[in-house]
């Protein structure tokens, strides 16, 4: 099926480019690959161009204008939860087909009203509701989603990371003077939220680890607590993790900032902060590991962890939590090591294995990096949706696992990775 499908579709999304985040890659990845298959239509909010609030508002209208001047429109795809729940209340386009991805933190979000009014709806008015990992599939139908609905669809990742950045001790020690060429070090990466298990691992693993241990974390950090943070911390404990949770708010920051004070921690660790994605590139590529430590948090999940693949073609050695959407992307022992979550000595005892096993780590992670590269990949993400589409198009019903079939697939015990 080609540029010849007389179908279109519409994307409709508010997490896209130039914001960045999975979410956001994944967006735009989705909306390029399917236009390679079928005329594609896009209803986005980009970051400057006006007000979200205003977006959301005026969304029904956007909708209804862009389906009347392009009758080719079969099918809505709505990009995630909250989109997708506004549009329970839109009102002219109930006779498109109409589907959701859903990505882990908008099915679990702890809000009462949403989770006995709103997730319900879904079942009555979407036609297919894809989801981006197993654990996420599992949560949406714990909280009543009909498995007949469900397709798991997993994320890609752009294979091109793989040639884009090998190891280079030389020219990482011009761009960072402190990271000596010669010193191994592991990596963080990511948003200082609760659930990427920081905090956890600065205070519980970090301090078992030798006094040359050194670990460099990247992304968004606040050395010093903003005014937000301070009106934040005033606020009820419930409704804060609420917002915290709603607006992505980095929940973990007070706490990383007051370990890396410490004295036990503060010579083995140091945030680098937000850096040019050259320099993360070439900081993977040299690490003698990446890390990605999370734990469980009510009310949040992981729902994919596309950041771990990114590593692993980066050529870094992924060491992770072996919990919720991280398991769909990294497979033990195919493409990284799943580890249990918060278990201190098993991750104290691995970053020490892996520091005094230089060579074999590195041979083991130039495995992996081939395993990430033939299991994952945008076209095959985006060859998959379409299917989905065309299916419900063309009133086949989607191919998809039989409700019994699902359920099973998602509770039967999978062979322990530790």
């Amino acid at each position: 099926m080609s540029q010849a499908t007389k179908w279109e579709v519409l994307f409709v999304s508010h997490k896209y480019p130039p914001a960045t985040g999975g979410m956001e890659k994944q967006s735009y990845e989705l909306i390029h690959g399917v236009s390679h298959f079928t005329k594609v239509h896009k209803l986005v909010y980009r970051k400057g161009s006006g007000s979200i609030l205003s977006f959301f508002f005026h969304l029904n209208h956007r909708i209804l204008k862009i389906l009347k001047e392009n009758p080719n429109i079969k099918l809505i795809h709505f990009n995630d939860g909250l989109i997708a729940s506004l549009a329970l209340f839109h009102k002219g386009y109930s006779n498109y087909r109409k589907v959701v991805t859903l990505h882990g933190l908008d099915v679990v979000f702890p809000w009462a009203y949403f989770q006995k009014k709103i997730l319900p709806r879904f079942n009555q008015f979407y036609d297919k509701i894809i989801t981006v990992s197993h654990a996420t599939a599992k949560a949406a139908i714990d909280r009543g989603i009909y498995p007949d609905l469900i397709r798991v669809i997993q994320n890609g990742v752009d294979l091109d990371l793989a040639q884009s950045a090998l190891p280079n001790r030389e020219e990482l020690h011009k761009r960072y003077p402190e990271i000596s060429p010669d010193q191994p070090y592991m990596l963080t990466l990511g948003r200082p939220v609760k659930r990427k298990g920081f905090s956890w691992l600065l205070q519980e693993v970090v301090p078992l680890m030798p006094n040359d241990f050194k670990l460099y974390m990247i992304g968004p950090f606040n050395p010093k607590a903003s005014f937000a943070e301070r009106c934040m911390s005033l606020l009820p404990k419930k409704f804060r993790h609420l917002l915290n949770l709603f607006l992505g708010y980095p929940s973990d920051e007070a706490a990383i900032r007051k370990l890396l004070k410490r004295p036990d921690i503060a010579n083995k660790v140091q945030h680098l902060g937000k850096v040019p994605f050259s320099d993360l590139k070439l900081l993977l590529a040299n690490s003698s590991a990446f890390l990605m430590p999370n734990i469980e948090v009510p009310g949040d999940m992981e729902g994919f962890g596309l950041v771990c693949l990114e590593a692993s073609l980066l050529g870094s050695l992924v060491l992770a939590s072996g919990i919720e959407g991280i398991t769909d992307a990294i497979r033990h022992q195919q493409n990284g090591l799943l580890l249990p979550s918060k278990d201190v000595s098993f991750w104290k005892q691995q970053l020490t294995d892996v520091l005094q096993k230089e060579l074999p780590y590195q041979i083991m992670a130039k495995k992996f990096q081939e395993a990430s590269k033939k299991l994952y990949s945008w076209e095959k993400m985006s060859t998959a949706y379409f299917e989905v589409f065309h299916s419900l198009v063309q009133d086949e019903g989607p191919h998809t696992a039989s409700s019994d079939a699902l359920l099973a697939e998602l509770t039967r015990g999978k062979d322990s990775a530790f």
